[in-house]
């Protein structure tokens, strides 16, 4: 008789943690969102760090990979990716167009504000130089589109939130992930370069290179796609499946080109999102399937479980600044320093922003996720 194998390597146990989450939880998930307020993503998070190798020690993601930082980031890369390209299709006809004030300034003033003020609290608690606190305060300055839509997607959000004001923070979301990498190079060039030479490689590598030349691709790429999407269903080339996942498949194609070329794919895929429904057409056709809000749950749930796992506990010492108190006192701070007060001082500059209300909710909305 043949022997029964049982296996218990990672390929076999990580599958069934995270396919049991999510099938725990989505037998639960309207009481966890709609009586105890609590996200998939917080949930995933904590399950990643209890079955993660400090606890449990079921699911080990170090020994996945010989450069385990380079997963991260790759993993990181492409969920954000398809995330901004979820938050462009997402949004009304013409939106950014037509909300190119209230964007302006969320995107420009308000988060120069955020930037510098994040900058300011960890120079202020890490004892760190002004440079390496300024780039670090960029990668904490952005609203993180996977968080975004766990806060504002379902029947809570949709109840209590206005219409605009979801929009608007979703696009906000989508789109200053990409223009964070203005504040982080600014503060890189810095430290690489005379001020002179910082600021001219800063201008025309970045702003024009990464920023324009992004935008430009994502815009043409959404154009492109959205014509030829239409004439193929009008000609009955494409089937419903395929017409469904073009937009993520559209988002993994930009990654690969924008890597290649150098500039900057997260805002690229925003850019895609919003050509490719820029006259609605393609939001309106996929709006009822479920498609974009099934993958989002599934590739956002992976995401925080996987970095629950790799939470580097080990480093939160005082030997390199990084005591648990001092992390704790920064949380609090940027919670309520990096965006409330600038918002709250300024929404009425922002149309989208009507009442304090309003800006009492859209300050304290400011996810720190995936993008950071």
């Amino acid at each position: 008789m043949g022997e029964i194998q049982v296996l218990t390597g990672q390929l076999q146990i990580v599958p069934a943690l995270i396919g049991g989450f999510m099938l725990i939880v989505g037998l639960c998930s309207m009481v966890t969102k709609e009586r105890l307020y609590l996200s998939e993503t917080l949930l995933a998070t904590v399950y990643g760090i209890i079955v993660g190798p400090h606890v449990l020690n079921w699911m080990d993601p170090e020994g996945w990979s010989s450069n385990s930082l380079q997963l991260t980031q790759e993993f990181s890369r492409y969920a954000l990716a398809i995330e901004v390209m979820i938050a462009g299709v997402c949004l009304p006809k013409r939106y950014v167009a037509k909300e190119w004030v209230s964007l302006s300034m969320l995107l420009l003033p308000i988060m120069s504000i955020m930037w510098l003020v994040s900058a300011a609290v960890v120079k202020f608690i890490f004892q760190t130089s002004y440079l390496h606190a300024l780039a670090i305060g960029a990668c904490v300055a952005p609203t993180d589109p996977v968080l975004a839509n766990a806060i504002l997607k379902g029947m809570f959000a949709e109840s209590h939130v206005p219409l605009r004001l979801r929009n608007i923070l979703t696009a906000e979301s989508g789109a200053n992930d990409g223009l964070g990498y203005p504040f982080l190079f600014f503060a890189l060039y810095l430290m690489r370069f005379s001020a002179g030479q910082a600021i001219g490689t800063w201008v025309y590598a970045t702003w024009v290179y990464q920023i324009l030349l992004s935008v430009v691709i994502g815009s043409v790429a959404g154009y492109v796609a959205r014509k030829s999407l239409r004439y193929a269903e009008n000609a009955g080339w494409v089937d419903k499946e395929s017409f469904l996942s073009s937009s993520i498949t559209l988002a993994l194609l930009l990654v690969g080109v924008c890597t290649l070329l150098g500039t900057d794919d997260i805002l690229c895929c925003f850019a895609v999102g919003n050509s490719l429904t820029w006259d609605d057409w393609f939001r309106i056709e996929i709006e009822d399937t479920g498609l974009q809000e099934t993958l989002n749950i599934m590739l956002s749930t992976s995401f925080f479980i996987y970095f629950g796992a790799i939470m580097p506990w080990q480093d939160f010492t005082s030997a390199n600044m990084l005591h648990p108190w001092r992390v704790a006192v920064a949380i609090i701070l940027v919670m309520l320093f990096r965006r409330l007060p600038v918002i709250m001082l300024a929404y009425k500059l922002i149309p989208a922003v009507r009442t304090w209300q309003d800006a009492l909710f859209a300050g304290w909305f400011g996810p720190i996720g995936v993008s950071a």
